[in-house]
C-alpha cells in the first residue's frame, strides 16, 4: 500500500464513525443496519480489519450516503471566487459538489413589478435569505415581507417576483438548474430579474 491509499483507508474510516456519531448511533445501530457484526464493524472503525468494497458498498447504504461521498478525496479548490455582474449587482457561485446549482448574491434597490404580468413562472426551487433589509416576494397572489436574516423557499411554477422596500436590500439566493435556467431566460428576455 502506499501513503496515499493508507491516507484514503483513514479517511474512509473516520467517515464511517463520523456518519454514525452524527447520526446518533451506537456501533450495534449500525451494525444492524449494515448486516454486519458489531465487532466487524468496530475492527472496521479502528483499522483492525481490511476494508472491502462490498462492506463499503452496505455501509455506505446503511449511512444513507453514496459510496462516491464516501471514498472521495479531499479537493484542493475548496475556495473559489464569484463571477461578478456589475449591471445587474449580482454576485454568483456555482456549487461543485451539485452541478446547475448556484449561489447568487444580489443588491436590489428597486420595488417588485407593480404589473402582474411581470412576474416569472419556470419550473425548478429557489431558496433566498435576505442578508439586510427588507425583500418583498410577491408570491402568486401573495405579497410577502421577507426581513434581514429570514429566508423563503418556494418551487418558482408560481408566479414571482422580488424586489426592496423601503431602502436597498441584499438576498442570498440558491437556484436549481431549473430555476437558474428561469431566471437567465428571463434576463435575456428583458424581464425583472430576482
Amino acid at each position: 500500500m502506499t501513503q496515499d491509499d493508507d491516507d484514503l483507508d483513514s479517511l474512509v474510516r473516520k467517515r464511517i464513525r463520523a456518519l454514525r456519531v452524527a447520526q446518533g448511533w451506537s456501533l450495534e445501530e449500525l451494525a444492524t443496519r449494515a448486516n454486519v457484526s458489531q465487532s466487524t464493524l468496530s475492527r472496521i472503525e479502528n483499522g483492525q480489519r481490511r476494508l472491502a468494497l462490498d462492506q463499503l458498498v452496505t455501509l455506505a447504504r446503511a449511512l444513507d450516503t453514496s459510496l462516491d461521498q464516501l471514498v472521495e478525496t479531499a479537493s484542493d479548490d475548496v475556495v473559489s471566487n464569484p463571477a461578478i455582474d456589475r449591471a445587474r449587482g449580482q454576485m454568483r457561485w456555482p456549487i461543485k459538489a451539485e452541478p446547475g446549482m448556484t449561489v447568487v448574491r444580489q443588491r436590489m434597490t428597486n420595488p417588485p413589478p407593480d404589473q402582474p404580468a411581470r412576474m416569472r413562472a419556470h419550473p425548478g426551487r429557489e431558496w433566498l435569505v435576505v442578508l439586510s433589509g427588507t425583500a418583498v416576494l410577491l408570491l402568486g397572489n401573495r405579497r410577502l415581507r421577507i426581513e434581514t436574516n429570514q429566508a423563503a423557499e418556494f418551487p418558482t411554477m408560481l408566479p414571482h417576483a422580488i424586489g426592496a422596500e423601503g431602502g436597498p436590500c441584499e438576498i442570498l439566493g440558491i437556484f436549481d438548474r431549473d430555476a437558474r435556467r428561469g431566471h437567465q431566460r428571463g434576463e435575456d428576455a428583458g424581464k425583472v430579474s430576482p
